[in-house]
């Protein structure tokens, strides 16, 4: 059922209202709905409804943004009132929207920051994209082992309020180094005078500052932890990626992926976004290539014009037979990018799933080869019939083996395996059915020719 609230600031973004009715609506609804529902408006129309809202809220607001929206909103804010947002913000979130700013525009607008903001921001902007570093945040709860767990307590109380997440303390040395972690749970439990390091967990799971994002977003989800440590080279803590945060990687990721296998670059905007000529030339590039390889599926055709023009019913189970072996891989390819992605397998196991693909591309074959050989009878006899039974457990075979081993073959050469793409595998089944189409019919059909 939708949310009352929500009603009334649909309704107040499009028919305007007192402001005491809107700040009363803007209180009761989360800043991500906030956030949706004005960013579908114009950006100075945004503005002008965010104008009306404190700052701690146009913060919080802004953190719920989509890039585009963000940076075209933020561009008509004056230097020292984005300064004072950007302040306000979390601090992941205030580095994005740092990132988004023109280069031209963004030093004079840190100089607006205060000195200990700005830092901060400056070091994490530091850190190069999909990186753990670049989607942590420095904004974490820090204790020393020597601490009573009382006054470890009394210090989350005072600064809890400007924490991301308390429901974990990190313990360091005074160098920084990363002793262990501590739950709020713990602190509640053991005695006020328990030191810390009595209390404290040290086999602690962690990431590297420089480790790819979406391998620390598979380790989060893979030990359930509400937030991981970051480290640098010499294991000196330098923030937590959260698991909002690895929500946010995990779309990014996945995003990207469905592009890939769809043969589109990598898109950098959201598709309502995106202008004409930007989406041509994403699309155009792999489509031209896919036209070309296709050329060979043509040569493999006009090669066997003699078997072709002696049985022109052949021609009839083309289309079913090449599109049943690309069917098949991009199924194969599917499950195998998804798994690869995940760890569930490594390029060690190969050889293993590649025995288990030959079992069951074969028994396929052998039940649509039987399911079309009744076509076939019906169609153009049985001898036809056996030529198409044969071809379709080939192609279904052939198609499901490529479409299993290219993902393996692309990581093992630090390629992403998404790049073995449904319309990819489609093409190189479609060539390798023509030939073994063809090549069958006039083994079998030579009596004819």
């Amino acid at each position: 059922m939708k949310n009352t609230y929500t009603e009334r600031l649909d309704s107040v973004l499009n028919n305007g209202v007192t402001d005491e009715e809107f700040h009363e609506i803007c209180n009761a609804v989360h800043p991500t709905i906030l956030a949706s529902r004005i960013s579908e408006l114009e950006p100075e129309r945004a503005k002008f409804i965010l104008d009306k809202l404190s700052i701690d809220q146009v913060a919080a607001i802004f953190s719920h943004f989509r890039k585009v929206q963000s940076r075209e909103i933020a561009a008509l804010y004056p230097d020292e009132v984005l300064a004072d947002i950007i302040e306000k913000m979390p601090h992941d979130d205030r580095v994005d929207l740092v990132r988004q700013i023109p280069v031209e525009q963004r030093e004079t607008l840190l100089s607006k920051i205060q000195k200990v903001e700005r830092e901060d921001i400056l070091r994490l902007s530091r850190y190069e994209e999909e990186t753990a570093g670049a989607v942590m945040t420095s904004d974490y709860m820090v204790l020393t082992e020597n601490m009573t767990v009382e006054e470890a307590l009394n210090k989350i109380r005072k600064v809890a309020k400007d924490r991301e997440t308390i429901y974990n303390a990190y313990v360091v040395h005074e160098t920084k180094r990363l002793l262990g972690i501590v739950s709020l749970k713990d602190l509640i439990l053991f005695a006020p005078n328990a030191r810390i390091s009595e209390v404290m967990f040290t086999d602690v799971i962690f990431a590297r500052v420089d480790e790819d994002q979406e391998i620390v977003a598979n380790r989060l989800s893979e030990y359930d932890l509400l937030a991981l440590p970051v480290v640098d080279e010499h294991n000196r803590m330098v923030g937590i990626i959260t698991f909002d945060d690895v929500m946010d990687v995990r779309k990014e990721e996945a995003t990207e992926d469905f592009h890939k296998m769809g043969s589109v670059g990598l898109m950098g905007v959201s598709l309502k976004d995106a202008s004409i000529p930007f989406l041509i030339m994403k699309r155009v590039p792999w489509l031209l290539v896919l036209v070309f390889m296709n050329i060979f599926s043509g040569a493999g055709i006009a090669y066997f014009e003699d078997t072709i023009e002696a049985v022109v019913a052949l021609v009839f189970f083309l289309p079913l037979l090449i599109d049943s072996g690309g069917n098949a891989g991009s199924q194969a390819s599917t499950l195998m990018v998804r798994a690869l992605a995940t760890g569930e397998v490594k390029i060690r196991d190969w050889f293993k799933l590649f025995s288990k693909e030959i079992f069951v591309a074969v028994a396929i074959g052998i039940i649509m080869g039987l399911a079309v050989s009744l076509i076939g009878i019906f169609r153009a006899g049985p001898e036809v019939a056996v030529v198409v039974s044969l071809t379709m457990i080939c192609c279904v075979m052939v198609g499901s083996l490529l479409g299993m081993s290219l993902p393996f073959l692309l990581q093992k050469f630090n390629f992403d395996p998404a790049t073995a793409s449904a319309p990819l595998i489609t093409s190189l089944a479609d060539i390798a059915g023509v030939v073994m189409y063809f090549s069958i019919a006039t083994w079998y059909l030579s009596d004819k020719l």
